[in-house]
């Protein structure tokens, strides 16, 4: 797949609406850094700190060994979302912590949990249309999230 011809596509599709995909990014992500701290301070279980804190660490050295380039780095792009960050892109921490944080309501309160997984999969979409990753990286992300979240039911 030629990824300029695929990111030209997009950006062409959602030129009108870059200034919702910025906001939506935002909101998106600050919505789980907010709503995680406040389950750390509901919840007495220690799972809820334990496997989110472990897991984030292993997928960020993980990430750190893969260092792969973002997109806007190897590809002559515009992205919509403005980032200056150089490589680190495989997987998408965004994505896998968003996912990690519903898993975390999910085994506390099934209906958020389904709530924010979608939530995630919509910041994940935000983060594919503006351009700061890849495909692979936000599903390879994703999936990591939702591995990692399993642990809670086991």
């Amino acid at each position: 797949m030629n990824y300029e011809l695929f990111y030209q596509k997009i950006e062409k599709s959602f030129s009108s609406y870059k200034t919702i995909i910025q906001i939506t990014n935002k909101i998106t992500t600050y919505l789980m850094y907010i709503l995680y701290p406040v389950l750390l301070i509901l919840s007495k279980d220690i799972k809820i700190l334990f496997i989110p804190m472990i897991s984030f660490i292993l997928v960020s050295v993980v990430r750190d060994k893969i260092n792969r380039p973002r997109p806007y780095e190897t590809h002559p792009i515009h992205p919509i979302i403005i980032k200056d960050t150089k490589g680190h892109s495989m997987p998408s921490r965004h994505v896998f912590s968003a996912v990690i944080i519903s898993m975390s309501y999910l085994y506390v309160n099934t209906t958020i949990g389904i709530i924010l997984l979608l939530i995630s999969f919509i910041l994940g979409m935000m983060r594919i249309i503006g351009g700061v990753h890849y495909i692979s990286d936000v599903v390879v992300g994703y999936v990591i999230g939702l591995l990692c979240g399993l642990l809670y039911f086991m």
